[in-house]
């Protein structure tokens, strides 16, 4: 699973992937900080079934903090587009195609209203501008890809297989594109798609194939709410989630020092017994007014909203006992997985290794005990046992 971060310039990109991963990446207030793409490992959380046998974890593929599950998946950080970065400037056609292979995306805007979409200072910007043009820049994007290959597209027995093999590059399938199509009650003729209708279908297929959550950052600036409440009146409310990306940075920095103890996504932090200097004791009690007042930086929910909500994912765990829920070495709960919802007993093996598909007979269900199909459904928090011939 790869999740991109896009926007504008100067928006806090760069800031909110450091919050993600904790690693130093150079953060500036001027455009294109960012060159080569920044691609690292963060973590989406979820409750451990840990207690239901009363024995702590093992993980070895995700930690578990206090009953909290913390699940790897990777991240990219890409240079801030600028209008007309599908033409190429601002060296933003390099970097759209660095999001391609993304899942989906975290579209980062200035909640403050202080910087315009080229990243420009400003004193009172509409940040649904930034929203626009980054769709927009997309979109335009996959359409001048699209219209590369219409002519071959359009004269194939089957336009949309062909558009989807085409397209396959950008994650997007005959799925996407069997459902763009409906969408827009299009059909591919044989002289191809007009300039505008192909613009339409991309669009379409890069909503469908890059889902999206608008972080509407620096929410700590005062004045930020009316922006966040515009963002979600013209985006729905359930698409933005308002955070601040300096603050989490902060807050995981202090930790990383011993200084705090805090849960990532929590709306406070308690001062360790490391002890903090005047200066950080003051930069401190700022930050815990600012958690009390948004109730948390919610950068952790960004994260967990796009896992599994927008890619509606589930976590399952494999075990090889299924009595005592571990692995051969005795490690309690050893793996966490995120599956797709609606995957099957088949979809975990794979994911466990693909031998061990080859080779599957059959799986059992770790509370109930009961053998299940290949073709069984999994829930979230299943405790399953695959039984396979490979060795």
């Amino acid at each position: 699973m790869l999740i991109g971060i896009v926007g504008a310039p100067n928006k806090g990109k760069s800031t909110l992937f450091s919050a993600f991963t904790e690693a130093a990446v150079e953060i500036a207030d001027y455009p294109f900080t960012t060159i080569s793409p920044n691609r690292g490992t963060t973590y989406v959380t979820a409750q451990c079934v840990e207690k239901e046998k009363g024995l702590k974890c093992r993980p070895k593929n995700s930690r578990c903090i206090g009953g909290t599950r913390y699940i790897p998946i990777s991240i990219i950080d890409v240079a801030g587009l600028v209008s007309g970065a599908h033409e190429g400037k601002g060296r933003g056609n390099q970097f759209l195609n660095d999001i391609a292979s993304s899942d989906a995306i975290i579209l980062v805007t200035d909640a403050s209203g202080r910087t315009d979409p080229s990243g420009v200072p400003c004193t009172s910007c509409n940040p649904a501008d930034d929203v626009r043009m980054v769709l927009s820049e997309m979109a335009e994007w996959l359409a001048s890809s699209i219209r590369k290959g219409m002519k071959q597209i359009a004269r194939n027995q089957n336009p949309g297989e062909a558009l989807a093999t085409y397209l396959s590059g950008f994650k997007i399938t005959r799925q996407h594109v069997d459902a763009a199509l409906k969408n827009l009650n299009m059909q591919i003729p044989k002289e191809g798609l007009s300039d505008g209708d192909t613009l339409s279908l991309a669009a379409e297929l890069m909503r469908l194939s890059k889902p999206f959550i608008i972080a509407a950052n620096k929410s700590d600036v005062p004045g930020s709410e009316a922006n966040v409440e515009k963002l979600k009146a013209e985006y729905g409310s359930s698409e933005v989630i308002a955070c601040s990306a300096a603050v989490e940075l902060a807050l995981r920095k202090a930790r990383s020092k011993g200084i705090i103890r805090y849960d990532d996504g929590s709306d406070s932090f308690e001062m360790s017994s490391v002890g903090a200097s005047e200066e950080q004791a003051a930069v401190l009690k700022t930050l815990s007014g600012i958690l009390k007042r948004n109730g948390g930086t919610h950068v952790q929910e960004i994260l967990n909203r796009v896992v599994f909500g927008l890619l509606d994912s589930i976590v399952v765990y494999p075990v090889e006992d299924e009595n005592k829920w571990t692995d051969s070495n005795g490690n309690v709960l050893p793996d966490a997985i995120l599956l797709k919802k609606g995957s099957t007993t088949m979809d975990l093996a794979m994911a466990v290794h693909t031998e061990i598909a080859k080779k599957m007979l059959y799986a059992v269900d770790g509370r109930t005990h009961a053998r299940l199909a290949k073709n069984h459904i999994l829930k979230d928090s299943d405790v399953v046992k695959i039984v396979s011939a490979a060795k």
